[in-house]
């Protein structure tokens, strides 16, 4: 049953690999804790109380609250899939809430931090023209880590000026791509050198392959950790820096949404950062009745 799941979320509802990837491992999770704790793993005898046993030891595990929602969510879709093929008659995870916690607030970093970063003469152990060209990619165009490594040499368009970027639910957008790092990209295409068949994907990582989520994040981690000490030092902060540096300078929130491929413009006003001082200055030139504050 998991299996015709997983082929329904690849192919009709067109997941991206990762997405999928991340619903197996939760109800490969669920499935040994079936079979340990409840001595099957029969879905249709699940009831809510092994869903409650399921999140509790998740909770003993040591995982974020945060985690286990997203299990939690994993179930939900996998049991809502067996209710409409009629496999069951209601979901046992019908009455279970997600857990309630207060989200880590996202701190991005400064465009002084970004600048220090372009002026550090002191690499990082095991630095690289490849890691440092992740690390001004991902913060010049507000790309996802996995759009990144799945990024193909047709969809760099040097004529054009831009990149054509296939992100969640394989919605393709187009994201502008400055001269500079236009010229970076052209560069590190006569350095690359990939096995025959990763020839398609435009980054390569050392043994010839394309990049992957590890490596990733190990470059970025390294590289901002020399001029930074904030807790939060991954991809999706570049992504978040992007995101807030841009609308800071005056882009229109509706443009960015685009950029990031968002689906909702909730999803890119969490990015908005204004102060008051920013506020009374917007207040100040815009409203027809302002005084100065």
């Amino acid at each position: 049953m998991i299996e015709r799941f997983l082929e329904y979320i690849n192919v009709e509802k067109r997941y991206s690999a990762n997405t999928v990837a991340s619903y197996r491992r939760d109800l490969a999770d669920f499935s040994e804790f079936l079979l340990q704790s409840e001595a099957h793993i029969n879905y249709t005898k699940v009831d809510k109380k092994a869903v409650r046993n399921f999140m509790a030891e998740l909770g003993r595990s040591g995982l974020s609250k945060r985690t286990i929602n997203r299990k939690l969510s994993s179930l939900r879709s996998f049991y809502g899939f067996m209710l409409r093929l009629g496999e069951i008659s209601s979901s046992p995870l019908e009455s279970v809430e997600s857990l309630k916690f207060h989200a880590e607030k996202q701190i991005p970093f400064s465009p002084e931090e970004m600048s220090d970063l372009q002026l550090l003469e002191n690499k990082p152990r095991n630095a690289t023209p490849l890691k440092e060209l992740i690390v001004e990619t991902l913060y010049q165009t507000g790309m996802r880590r996995a759009e990144l490594c799945a990024l193909k040499l047709d969809d760099v368009d040097f004529t054009k000026k831009e990149l054509r970027v296939t992100g969640k639910g394989n919605k393709v957008r187009l994201i502008p791509v400055s001269d500079a790092l236009l010229q970076e990209l052209e560069n590190y295409l006569q350095t690359r050198k990939p096995l025959e068949a990763n020839e398609m994907h435009f980054f390569i990582g050392p043994r010839g392959k394309k990049l992957n989520d590890k490596f990733v994040y190990s470059a970025v981690n390294s590289y901002l950790s020399l001029v930074s000490t904030k807790k939060k030092k991954s991809p999706h902060i570049l992504r978040h820096s992007f995101a807030t540096h841009v609308l800071d300078n005056g882009a229109e929130i509706s443009k960015v949404k685009k950029i990031l491929g968002h689906t909702s413009l909730a999803s890119t006003q969490v990015y908005t950062s204004a102060n008051i001082e920013q506020l009374k200055k917007v207040f100040n030139n815009a409203h027809p009745r302002a005084k100065k504050i």
